[in-house]
Order: structure tokens, then C-alpha cells, then sequence
């Protein structure tokens, strides 16, 4: 039961968010530019690092709900995205993003700067200042969207199938729309 009353019976964030749209529309805005505006990061890939940093916090609603939204955008689907978050260094991902999900780990455990060498083999793999930005903010901007869900005890999908068909409306159509939805 969630620790306030809504307006709604939406699950996770989404129910947050079309509760107070004043404060969901910026996130909603957000959340689509972190994700999906042009980047040298593929969706897919900052989907993934949304999902790990969510699974390291242990918010369960934003680890199925972004890792369903990497799935829908990676080659390797679902298989890919559980060996991730079991265990990113041996998941089959190239170095450059194993790299960046170390950087997102160290993000995620504390509020420091990233270790030099977390960004040595960062650099190492060939990931420029643009990936390094893009990932750091995920993995910041996360953090917060995962205390927001996790501190108000929000309700998890009473059907996994939510998540795949919310994966299909943000891939389609993006946060900001699936928000103003409310499904």
C-alpha cells in the first residue's frame, strides 16, 4: 500500500506521476531526454544502464520496468538484459558498455567522484566525454527516480505483461506520451 493516496491505481512511477502531473510532466520530459534524444549511447543501451542502477537500489518496479524497455531496443533481449544485471562482467556486452556500468555502479554507490580507475577504463574501451555525461546523469538522475518510487512504497504491476506492454508504448511513443496516458 502506498504511502500516500493517489488518484489513481497506476503502478510504480507512472501512478506518481499522473497523481501530480505539475511535478510528472519534468520528469516525464526527462526521462525522454536522458533516454531517448539523440546521443552517441544507443536507447537500448541507456534503458540497460537505467536497469542496473535500479536493480543496485533495489527498486523493482524501474529494474523491470526499464529492463523490459532494454529488451524491446537490444539484440539480445530479455537474455541479455537478466545477465546484465546478475553480473554485468560476465554478461555478453561489448567492453565499452561493461565500462560504462562500472561508472554507473560508482555513481550509484555514493554521491564522489567517479575513481580514475573506473574513467581510465572508460577511456580504455573508447568511451568519449559525451557517454561518460549521459551515463553519469542516468545513473544520478535514477537514483532519484528510484527513491522517489521506492520512498513512497509505490504498488508493483499486478501482471508482469504491464511491463512488455509498456515497453511497446515507450518505444513508440516515448515518456512524455505514455505519461499523459496514464497506462
Amino acid at each position: 500500500m502506498p504511502h500516500i493516496a493517489l488518484n489513481n491505481d497506476l503502478p510504480g512511477i507512472i501512478g506518481l506521476i499522473v497523481h501530480r502531473p505539475d511535478t510528472g510532466g519534468p520528469l516525464g520530459d526527462l526521462a525522454d531526454a536522458l533516454l531517448r534524444a539523440p546521443s552517441s549511447l544507443e536507447p537500448g543501451e541507456r534503458e540497460l544502464i537505467a536497469a542496473y542502477v535500479s536493480r543496485l537500489n533495489g527498486t523493482e518496479f524501474c529494474s523491470s520496468s526499464h529492463g523490459a524497455f532494454a529488451a524491446a531496443q537490444l539484440a539480445g533481449g530479455q537474455e541479455l538484459v537478466r545477465d546484465v544485471l546478475a553480473d554485468p562482467g560476465t554478461a555478453p556486452v561489448s567492453g565499452r558498455l561493461r565500462a560504462l556500468l562500472g561508472v554507473a555502479a560508482e555513481v550509484q554507490s555514493a554521491a564522489r567522484p567517479v575513481s580514475d580507475k573506473a574513467i581510465a577504463a572508460a577511456r580504455a574501451e573508447g568511451v568519449n566525454d559525451t557517454d561518460l555525461h549521459d551515463t553519469v546523469l542516468i545513473a544520478a538522475a535514477f537514483c532519484m527516480y528510484n527513491r522517489y518510487v521506492s520512498g513512497l512504497d509505490t504498488e508493483l504491476p499486478k501482471d508482469d505483461e504491464y511491463y512488455q506492454h509498456a515497453a511497446r508504448r515507450i518505444v513508440a511513443d516515448g515518456y512524455r506520451a505514455g505519461i499523459v496516458q496514464g497506462d
